[in-house]
């Protein structure tokens, strides 16, 4: 196999390859590595190819038998490899840990490679930081590939991988789904364990799951990663059938809330509005019913996030301690700082966060539960240059300024962590100057199965996988 062909398949379809004797896992590991040479100087997007990626093994069975996989540098671990957090204070840390994410992911049959790119502590919506520099957009190398997942997105868009591991604690699977033109899926809150350490991670607000380009492997991997353990604070309801199976079940008729108005700070733009406006068109061609809804919470979440910043200077200072290192500007960057001086100093707030979650929860729960499924953007914007006021490495904000347009930026996407409810981005549209636009589809708790059915039915529709960015592994120079 060439590696030009390679890039043209999603990870089912390299997969039936293997199944078939048509190709070998350690072929495909190796086209993975030609691809991250070609392209990974330009985006930066993997940090480390394994040495010994061509001996890392998976089963020999699966729906990604022999599929080369990429992890995301924070979160689910891998026994002995380096996991540094996008942080100087992590720096050439190991984990001792193999979390269940990534024994469902062997035993699905797919080979984990490396490990891709993050903002530090996954804290900013672009993927930028001191000890490992700026992800490049694929689509333009001007422009963010989001976070925290960039790496991820950056790595599945180029053609390093077809399917890469990402998390989502306020977008962050969303955003750069969105920006780079894939599929990106936030579970329900308890469809993904985090063991056998992260149970409920954020009391449930970040999720662990995978960025792709095609519906089908969303579905699939569902079925790889989904299924609960032992120690999980609860069980979710379980699928009536595998998710695959739920790619050749009919959708039904369903109502659709539309998001039609801005629910934070930051404008949208009319190219992101009329992206909405046309799948909602869409959706109606296909017999469902349109509805708009008014923006669901006013300033919840900027207390909920800023709130949280008391239980991460917790943590930090014990890994500190544990690591025997120190917390200052040369180990943590200046937002990350100023988040943990003033999580420091607010420990009697916890309660306050507890409340604002429940109420959040409440009042959103209520106001969506007559639709079956919601349409909003993804972002309010395409993809915006590198640097400036969102990335944690500015000097300049507080950080109560810099979580309130942080937040204003995520407008769409946290809200449904807090929720817990399961929502996609799928890549929809593009922007005049050819840049993906995501939109979001958020379906009700648990429910899964619809958003499989939804979103395979509008990529039927407008297909989006013959689209290709300016960086693309395999093309002729």
């Amino acid at each position: 196999m060439k590696l030009s062909e390679y890039v043209e398949y999603d990870a089912t379809g390299l997969a039936s390859l293997v199944n078939a004797e048509e190709v070998t896992a350690v072929e495909l590991t190796r086209l993975a590595r030609q691809a991250h040479d070609e392209v990974n100087p330009r985006i930066n997007a993997v940090i480390e190819f394994y040495e010994d990626a061509e001996s890392v093994t998976g089963a020999d069975a699966g729906p990604f038998n022999g599929v080369p996989f990429l992890r995301k540098d924070i979160g689910p671990t891998e026994a002995g490899r380096l996991q540094e957090n996008g942080s100087r204070l992590f720096k050439c840390c190991r984990s001792e840990t193999d979390s269940f994410f990534f024994s469902r992911a062997r035993e699905g049959g797919l080979r984990t490679v490396g490990r891709t790119t993050v903002p530090e502590f996954g804290s900013s919506g672009m993927t930028e930081s001191f000890l490992h520099g700026t992800t490049g957009n694929p689509w333009d190398l001007e422009r963010s590939a989001g976070g925290s997942s960039g790496g991820a997105a950056a790595a599945v868009a180029a053609g390093i991988t077809p399917i890469a591991h990402g998390s989502d604690g306020g977008g962050s699977i969303r955003t750069p789904a969105s920006w780079c033109g894939l599929v990106g899926l936030n579970p329900s809150r308890g469809r993904i364990s985090g063991g056998p350490h992260k149970q409920d991670a954020s009391f449930g607000l970040s999720r662990n799951f995978v960025l792709c380009r095609t519906v089908r492997d969303m579905a699939a991997a569902l079925d790889v990663f989904s299924g609960p353990h032992p120690g999980d604070p609860f069980i979710i309801v379980q699928p009536n059938r595998p998710y695959v199976e739920e790619l050749s079940q009919p959708t039904g008729k369903l109502r659709v809330g539309v998001a039609r108005t801005k629910w934070g700070a930051a404008d949208v733009e009319p190219e992101v509005l009329h992206a909405v406006e046309s799948t909602a068109t869409l959706l109606e061609e296909m017999g469902h019913t349109m509805m708009d809804i008014e923006p669901l919470y006013e300033s919840a979440c900027n207390k909920i996030w800023l709130g949280f910043s008391t239980y991460s200077a917790i943590s930090l200072e014990d890994a500190a301690r544990a690591m025997g290192r120190m917390i200052n500007a040369d180990t943590l960057e200046p937002i990350n700082l100023k988040f943990y001086e003033y999580g420091r100093d607010s420990r009697s707030r916890a309660g306050e966060v507890h409340e604002a979650l429940r109420s959040m929860r409440f009042r959103v729960g209520e106001a969506i539960q007559a639709f079956d499924i919601l349409l909003t953007p993804t972002m309010p914007q395409a993809a915006t240059p590198h640097g400036g006021v969102y990335t944690t490495t500015d000097p300049t904000l507080s950080a109560e300024e810099w979580n309130e347009v942080n937040a204003a930026r995520s407008q769409y996407t946290g809200v449904f962590n807090v929720t817990g409810h399961p929502s996609v981005s799928l890549p929809m549209a593009q922007s005049a100057s050819g840049l993906p636009i995501g939109i979001q589809i958020v379906g009700r708790f648990g429910d899964e199965a619809t958003l499989v059915r939804i979103a395979r039915d509008l990529e039927h529709a407008r297909p989006w996988t013959h689209r290709q960015p300016k960086i693309w592994a395999g093309r002729a120079p």
